[in-house]
């Protein structure tokens, strides 16, 4: 099967998300991929210039190095404003290129622009288009006055798709109130790879590293660091009150826009020997980095729009990894996991410490982390992989 994936987001250099773990699969599979991006950190990246000139990076993968896909990324102009008039443009002309060359037998689409533009040509070409609902993308539009355009043209490629999949239930009502037809509406969880992500994976070498003692009470947060995400907040708390959980340290693992703000709140606080910041890190590493952890975070804001419907790929990494977390009671996360799973909430980032003293002091720490692991017993990738391909699959002997 060929396999033709439109983004707006960077397959190089952002984090593993659901869709590399599945592509790359698919790809070991013998199923043919290639991938539509788009660079979208050029602004702190490659600002020089004024036109992004068409790139094609061969033989990529993000999770397993037999994988092979393909990335293009077209042309754009590198100036605000018109990046998006030209992005619209530019991925246009290449789904239409691939589709008449590429020749896919189905389209995978994640974007808002491109997704439009490739629902479109895949109506005009009669190919069976699958739009891949992880996020809300719309709310992540830095520019607040392009979100409600976002949102009108993710209901067109929504409404335009023959296939609809979420990794959540919320997403899934999302999906319909953004126009999905819920008999088209296919949910299929999150993965996790179990034989990487191992409760007994020694933690010694990181703990050495970065100076964390056995009795630390190690809070880890993992990911992109944006604004809403809480860690500011909670940084300054623990600044606040060093002296009230001298043997908490907060790993902070990953880069984003308050990596900044966090590295002068460890200045501003004195927070040396509390406040670990590791830059971003290799994906293989991230279950070392886990094993040294205590509790794992999500404190992002409550009702930040952005997070209301999601459910973080990581959330079911920390469970695999007997890791009890402490999240906000964020409407996606308590419909996925409810309550006594191993997630436990709060309400925002000044309660993370006082919750994670309150369950070690209360003996139940061991239970939750156990409970944590068999929740998410059936999550395995090769199980969610076969999943997938078994609706396009079918998806392309029926249409």
């Amino acid at each position: 099967m060929k396999i033709l994936v439109v983004q707006e987001s960077d397959w190089l250099k952002r984090n593993p998300h659901q869709q590399h773990h599945l592509m790359d699969r698919m790809s070991i599979r013998g199923h043919e991929v290639k991938v539509i991006d788009y660079p979208i950190d050029w602004p702190k990246d490659d600002n020089e210039g004024f036109r992004f000139e068409r790139e094609v990076v061969d033989n990529v993968s993000k999770i397993d190095e037999r994988a092979n896909v393909q990335v293009i990324r077209p042309s754009f102009i590198k100036k605000p404003v018109l990046n998006y008039l030209s992005l619209y443009s530019s991925h246009k002309n290449e789904v239409k290129y691939q589709i008449e060359n590429f020749k896919p037998d189905v389209i995978v689409s994640l974007g808002l622009l491109n997704a439009y533009t490739s629902s479109k040509l895949a109506k005009k070409y009669n190919i069976p288009y699958v739009y891949y609902l992880i996020d809300v993308l719309y709310a992540l539009i830095p520019e607040k006055t392009f979100q409600s355009f976002g949102k009108y043209i993710n209901k067109k490629a929504i409404k335009n798709s023959t296939k609809v999949i979420t990794i959540n239930q919320k997403l899934s009502e999302l999906a319909v109130q953004l126009g999905a037809k819920s008999e088209d509406t296919i949910l299929i969880d999150a993965g996790i790879d179990f034989s990487s992500y191992d409760p007994n994976l020694d933690s010694s070498a990181i703990r050495s590293e970065y100076n964390i003692k056995d009795d630390d009470i190690v809070l880890f947060f993992m990911g992109f660091i944006y604004d809403f995400a809480g860690i500011k907040e909670l940084a300054i708390k623990l600044g606040q009150e060093k002296e009230k959980y001298p043997n908490y340290k907060l790993l902070v693992v990953g880069d984003g826009d308050a990596y900044d703000d966090l590295v002068k709140i460890k200045q501003d606080y004195n927070l040396e020997d509390q406040l670990i910041l590791t830059g971003r890190q290799s994906f293989e590493k991230i279950p070392e980095f886990l094993s040294s952890a205590t509790f794992c975070l999500l404190p992002a804001y409550i009702d930040e729009e952005i997070m209301q419907d999601i459910v973080p790929i990581k959330i079911y990494e920390y469970l695999a990894m007997e890791k009890v977390v402490i999240a906000s009671e964020l409407p996606g996360i308590s419909t996925e996991f409810g309550y006594n799973h191993g997630v436990e909430y709060v309400q925002g980032a000044d309660e993370v410490l006082d919750k994670a003293e309150s369950i070690i002091q209360s003996g139940k720490y061991d239970v939750l982390a156990k409970t944590a692991r068999e929740y998410v017993k059936d999550n395995d990738w090769e199980v969610i992989t076969d999943k997938f391909e078994k609706v396009l699959t079918d998806l392309v002997q029926n249409h």
